[in-house]
């Protein structure tokens, strides 16, 4: 598996724990849309897409089914991020 393609769009909320969401292609083939960059204590992770159940209850619509195609979404998506903070503050400092 390869992921070929990352997008990230940033979101500044206050009082909210949600920084980001994110599109991956992969293999230039498939798409999934609408994962979740979140704070949480531990520094940033990943919400995958899912849908509510239940009252309370949510299940994943799409995820990595081991830990090494999970740590390869989260490198990629992650570093994305950091590039989008990146390209934002130099924005901000060229005002």
């Amino acid at each position: 598996m390869e992921i070929t393609n990352v997008r990230v769009r940033v979101v500044e909320k206050e009082n909210s724990k949600m920084r980001g969401f994110a599109s991956v292609t992969i293999d230039d083939q498939f798409v999934v849309h609408d994962i979740r960059i979140l704070e949480g204590d531990n520094g940033l992770f990943l919400a995958m897409p899912s849908k509510q159940i239940a009252p309370g209850e949510y299940r994943d619509i799409a995820h990595p089914i081991n830990a090494e195609a999970r740590k390869i979404f989260s490198d990629a998506i992650l570093a994305e991020y950091e590039n989008e903070l990146k390209k934002e503050d130099s924005a901000t400092e060229e005002e």
